[in-house]
């Protein structure tokens, strides 16, 4: 059923949560919120955060603590073994380890809509380290200010090589990165005039890439007086950045951008329903990890506006399927399977980055997952799913389904499967037959 967002009452839809016996707080609930805010969770973990208040897991899931400290300390090695490999393809297991296992899944999910929001492809860029370096760049600035992201962004290498703007000479500014800057990462399409992309591009002259760092050289900067966004002066790559920065419409665009990625698939939301988004962004100087805390702990969000309003990428429905049965897999073969399925991490498919939303699923990729779903599921150690508690076919289907599908699945479907279940087979065949049926399901497509 199509819900229609202009009716939604921005006021209402920007409260905090508060459970009630028709939206209640509860695990179905606690799922909802993990698959958006991270990559799903055990079944422990939801009853766990459904015995809390919701938000008090929003605080847990922004601020982790000691747990996430000690993750980042272990994974030393593994970066320095990584980066020693000197293989660039090596980046994506690394990464998907680290979406696996750590115990901080809201900073994955966010460092990983950067890397959509601001896409870098090691297909061009095939320098391990300075893929390596864009993405710690990401990881310190996932949920700080948007500012100092698009600065040190600005100053990137890999981004300056992926947009041919290593060597930008007043002579010949690469207009490239100022177009982007604008079209895709501040403003969106029509909010600039070509002219403000040629004389910011004449503020970038000069930014160059040196040895894989970033350098500035002056004897190529134009010095002359630009006109950018209506104000005019000397200025140089900085203080355009901040001029693009300053525009009303960045809020707009980047509270647009987190809506998409958190609440459902619309392509261009109300803008009086992101504009209360789009003043937090303006009001706290841009900071990120505030207003997603609005966002997750919201009305609408809890709404059906929200709950299985989300195509689940492929990253998502195989990292979410793994993190909620607490299974591993060859993460290099995941990386294969991912890619086979338009989502490989470090390999965007161009400068916009992935589309998302409908443009997951095709004829083809419907059975790309269902294949995947399957691999993943005979390589898992199930011993310790489902609970104890459900004994029988039905209580099993009923566990699969409550842990993995976010909305409801018809009866027929749900009959379906206990049938499959029933069949003479070993309790371990038959929990993974049910866990590939649930994971075929159109339901279980969405988060």
């Amino acid at each position: 059923m199509a819900l229609n967002l202009d009716k939604v009452d921005p006021q209402w839809a920007w409260q905090q949560f508060t459970p009630s016996d028709k939206r209640p707080w509860n695990l179905a609930s606690a799922a909802h919120l993990f698959r958006r805010a991270g990559f799903g969770a055990s079944w422990s973990t939801l009853h766990k955060c459904a015995e809390q208040s919701p938000h008090h897991v929003i605080d847990q899931l922004l601020k982790p603590g000691a747990e996430a400290e000690q993750f980042e300390r272990d994974m030393a090695g593994l970066d320095q073994t990584t980066l020693a490999g000197g293989n660039v393809e090596g980046l994506t297991p690394w990464w998907l380890y680290r979406m696996l296992h750590s115990p901080d899944p809201l900073f994955e999910k966010l460092t990983l809509f950067w890397h959509g929001h601001f896409a870098t492809s090691a297909a061009k860029v095939k320098d391990i380290r300075m893929m390596h370096a864009q993405h710690q760049l990401f990881r310190w600035h996932a949920r700080g200010k948007f500012g100092p992201l698009v600065h040190a962004i600005s100053r990137d290498p890999a981004m300056l090589l992926y947009l041919d703007s290593a060597t930008n000479r007043k002579t010949h500014p690469n207009e490239n990165y100022a177009r982007e800057v604008m079209e895709l990462f501040c403003l969106g399409t029509g909010n600039y005039t070509e002219k403000d992309i040629q004389e910011l591009a004449r503020a970038f002259t000069g930014w160059e890439v040196h040895r894989k760092k970033f350098v500035f050289n002056e004897y190529e900067h134009d010095t002359g007086n630009k006109t950018i966004l209506g104000r005019t002066g000397n200025f140089g790559g900085q203080q355009g950045v901040d001029i693009v920065l300053e525009q009303p419409v960045t809020a707009r665009f980047i509270a647009g951008k987190l809506f998409r990625f958190f609440v459902c698939d619309e392509p261009t939301a109300p803008a009086d329903l992101i504009e209360p988004l789009a003043k937090q962004l303006r009001d706290s100087d841009f900071d990120v990890g505030d207003t997603v805390k609005t966002i997750l702990g919201s009305e609408i969000f809890f709404s059906d506006y929200a709950i299985a309003r989300k195509i689940r990428s492929p990253v998502e429905m195989g990292i979410g399927l793994l993190r909620s049965l607490q299974g591993k897999a060859n993460l290099n073969e995941l990386s294969t399977k991912l890619a086979e399925l338009g989502e490989r991490p470090f390999y965007p498919p161009n400068v916009k980055g992935w589309d998302g939303g409908r443009t997951w699923i095709n004829s083809a990729t419907l059975l790309g997952r269902a294949n995947l779903v399957h691999d993943l599921v005979l390589q898992m150690d199930l011993g310790n799913a489902p609970p104890s508690s459900a004994k029988s076919p039905e209580e099993v289907v009923d566990w699969a389904i409550a842990l993995l599908v976010a909305g409801p699945v018809s009866g027929d479907a749900r009959h379906a499967i206990v049938k499959l279940a029933k069949r003479d087979q070993s309790r371990e065949q038959q929990v993974r037959n049910i866990i590939h049926a649930v994971g075929t399901l159109p339901e279980f497509q969405l988060c």
